[in-house]
């Protein structure tokens, strides 16, 4: 079935890779499932043990979940940080802050670019090159002589950094599709989900034997490693023949053929809206949870933890026993309704409507709505990426665009009215994610049943 105008006319009821498996749960294509154990060519007869194939597939895993942690890890760990810098480079708060805000805005720019450079010259040769950009940027930043330098440096090592996020993604779809792919990338999120919560700890720890330089010699060295990692272990997942030919106006055609598919654009749209909302939490608690609610410092990170724990775990389940037994868009739904249910619960405690709350119930409100994540986040990028076999490294360009984006803009948000109220963060949450599912019923139509996928 299609539909009248360029959105239409992209959807096919059959896929046009008919490498494609539909049944859900296996790899791409033929040759994934040697690639994915290192044993691509090795001759017939000669398969490896069950145990060797596991052992490889681990380290996969590993590999992309590191790549994956890479950007939280390279904001989190510098947030204890913040005041040592501002004294030590004898700046203004406000401008050491450009140090994260750069950094952030270099993740999502570099996405755009290094997605269909992936789609090009295959996902090893832009990685490594990223890779060893962030290196050296981060190296740079630990060595900065002053603010405008540190500023710079943080913008090229999110540019680099960027490639790690996007382009793991897109190997996952080259592997993966259906449901063995959103298993994967729940199993992503409980890597990339413990990062942020270990992240500033480890900050704060390396500051007890260090400066704040020390952050950024242990981040090369955690770069330095996946860079290692990378090309000792992950083989090209991105055969010759299904590389696109064509340099910026053919990517600029591909992206524009995407945003054009309705389906794709509602995943989007969705994911990025559910994002946002995480984000709005991530800016907003601490001061929601220490000032208003008069918590400590302990206390707020013994909360992040566990809102951070319940992410992972409904991720988790969501992956182990969820896939394959409910309805990818099923499940998707139920995590976004239940973000909003959480959202407008908050919102209401906030503006007083149950009279005044305590902190119990304003944690309970966080707890369910951050861990709902766990079925809003890999379902959306399974399903957006389920739609595009041939333009993987594009497609989670957008993706990874559109959430750093629609978050960055959505957070400053939450300190509109200052800090004496926790409404502002609360409403931006509840609108976050009214969006969310407005766009996931209004664009991908879940009742409509399954996605065909995207013709490139």
């Amino acid at each position: 079935m299609t539909e009248p105008g360029a959105a239409g006319d992209m959807e096919r009821d059959t896929p046009p890779d008919s490498r494609i498996p539909r049944n859900g749960g296996h790899f791409a294509s033929p040759g994934h499932a040697e690639v994915l154990t290192g044993h691509a060519e090795a001759s017939p007869g000669h398969s490896a043990s069950p145990r060797a194939q596991r052992r490889t597939g681990l380290l996969v895993t590993l590999v992309l979940g590191g790549l994956t942690a890479l950007p939280p890890l390279s904001m989190d760990m510098y947030l204890p940080s913040l005041p040592a810098v501002t004294t030590a480079l004898r700046s203004p708060a406000a401008t050491v802050q450009l140090t994260l805000t750069a950094c952030l805005l270099g993740m999502a720019l570099g996405q755009l670019a290094v997605g269909p450079m992936s789609d090009k010259w295959g996902r090893r040769r832009p990685l490594l090159i990223g890779m060893v950009v962030y290196v050296l940027a981060t190296a740079v930043c630990a060595f900065a002589p002053n603010v405008e330098l540190l500023v710079g440096f943080r913008l090229l090592q999110g540019l680099a950094g960027a490639a790690g996020i996007v382009i793991a993604r897109a190997v996952v779809r080259d592997l993966y599709d259906g449901v063995a792919m959103a298993r994967f990338f729940s199993t992503l999120m409980l890597i990339s989900g413990v990062a942020p919560i270990i992240a500033p700890l480890i900050g704060g720890q390396i500051l007890r034997f260090t400066d704040w330089r020390g952050v950024f010699v242990v981040l090369t060295a955690v770069g330095t490693l996946l860079t290692v990692l990378v090309l000792r272990q992950l083989p090209e997942t991105l055969p010759a023949e299904r590389r696109h030919d064509g340099g910026l106006g053919q990517a600029l055609r591909t992206m524009r053929g995407l945003l054009g598919d309705r389906m794709f654009t509602g995943y989007l749209l969705a994911g990025s809206f559910a994002f946002a909302a995480l984000f709005a939490y991530i800016s907003g608690s601490s001061f929601v949870i220490q000032d208003i609610y008069g918590a400590s410092p302990q206390t707020f990170s013994l909360l992040f933890g566990l809102n951070s724990v319940g992410l992972v775990a409904v991720g988790q389940f969501n992956g182990k026993v969820l896939v394959g037994r409910v309805p990818l868009d099923r499940a998707l739904g139920v995590g976004l309704a239940v973000i909003v249910v959480a959202a407008v619960a908050l919102l209401l405690m906030t503006c007083g409507v149950f009279g005044p709350v305590g902190l119990v119930p304003v944690a309970v409100a966080l707890f369910v709505l951050m861990s709902a994540m766990g079925l809003a986040m890999p379902n959306t990028n399974a399903q957006a990426l389920m739609r595009t076999p041939n333009a993987a490294g594009s497609a989670s360009a957008l993706l990874g665009t559109g959430q750093f984006l629609i978050g960055a803009v959505a957070s400053p948000l939450v300190g509109i009215a200052g800090g004496h109220t926790a409404v502002p963060m609360a409403l931006v949450q509840v609108s976050c994610a009214v969006l969310a599912i407005g766009c996931f019923l209004a664009l991908c139509r879940p009742w409509r049943g399954a996605a065909a996928t995207v013709a490139e």
